[in-house]
């Protein structure tokens, strides 16, 4: 089996449980399996920790350079894909501990390289020459769930459960490599667009009564400086599809839909969205719904009062320069 990574948010003064108990699970999985155990230390550029994770079972602890602060989830998941492109052989197992960081980072990550993902793990079971294998409880742990990659899959994303596993026992004999990698670049400066968007004063989003939300269509996160521009003469708040979220195109905390926020603003203008269930279920309560898109059979036009089929890209700026003249 090849490397098992645990995600260790180092920001505070100590580690917290979680760690050592992923780090614990990390352990008996790479000693089944005759592998290592990759500590990757984040928001800890002065790498206080690692000899603490190096006691808890750390062969090599790699620490993220970024910039002062906190590393947000984009950039933490894109950082980890990148540096698992890069490795030689990718990880058997990404640990994250479970919470709104992860639940933000792992998705993102998983669909980055292509890896399954296990939430909310309870217990891991590691066994010589067998995928190893995730326990849960959903359902309110009315049920217990064993779940293990398909054969084949090279890679598993799992987040845990605070206190579910038992830690490691700190020995303070052991001693780990430490290697510095770069934070991703290009996460870092759609980071820092995110803190200009918030320091721009525009509404927010829950409270909006315009809300103009861009999706898949906007073919990349550059594409939200043109929704930008019709927001800002509107007033209006900014809102996003999953895609462009999964796609680390926006922030997560911008995601309108089944799993992000629900909106009901008086105006709800989506530019390049498809119009998923997921994404109706965020944004059906909205009482007008102005949908533009270049396919004529996209599913937001059902939800839609009005509808233009065009591309967004000629055609928002057109509806912004007539708004502005008519200011």
């Amino acid at each position: 089996m090849a490397d098992i990574w645990v995600g260790v948010n180092g920001a505070e003064e100590a580690l917290r449980q979680v760690n050592a108990e992923m780090m614990g699970a990390a352990r008996l999985l790479a000693d089944a399996a005759g592998s290592n155990v990759v500590a990757v230390l984040y928001n800890d550029a002065a790498a206080r920790h690692a000899d603490a994770l190096a006691a808890l079972g750390a062969d090599r602890v790699a620490v993220v350079e970024g910039p002062q602060g906190v590393l947000p989830p984009e950039t933490l998941s894109r950082t980890l894909a990148r540096m698992a492109a890069d490795s030689a052989e990718a990880p058997a197992v990404v640990l994250l501990a479970d919470g709104a960081e992860a639940r933000a980072a792992a998705p993102v990550l998983a669909q980055m390289i292509g890896a399954p993902l296990f939430s909310d793990v309870v217990g891991i079971e590691a066994a010589p020459g067998a995928a190893p294998v995730f326990v849960r409880e959903p359902y309110t742990a009315k049920v217990v769930e064993r779940v293990r990659a398909a054969e084949g899959v090279s890679t598993v994303v799992a987040t845990v459960r605070r206190s579910a596993l038992s830690p490691a026992e700190a020995d303070g004999s052991r001693t780990a490599e430490t290697v510095r990698v770069p934070a991703d670049a290009a996460a870092l400066a759609r980071a820092i667009a995110e803190v200009a968007r918030e320091a721009s004063g525009r509404v927010d989003l829950a409270e909006a009564d315009i809300v103009v939300a861009g999706g898949r269509g906007l073919g990349g996160p550059e594409g939200f400086a043109v929704i930008e521009g019709l927001a800002d003469t509107l007033g209006a708040a900014i809102g996003a599809s999953r895609p462009a979220v999964d796609n680390g195109w926006i922030d997560i905390q911008y995601q309108v839909g089944q799993t992000g926020k629900t909106v009901a603003p008086a105006l709800y203008i989506a530019c390049g969205i498809s119009g998923s269930i997921q994404h109706a279920a965020g944004m059906a309560a909205s009482k007008c719904v102005v949908a533009i898109n270049k396919d004529p059979e996209a599913e937001i036009f059902a939800l839609a009062d009005y509808g233009i089929v065009a591309d967004l890209f000629e055609a928002v700026p057109l509806l912004q320069a007539e708004l502005s003249r008519r200011a």
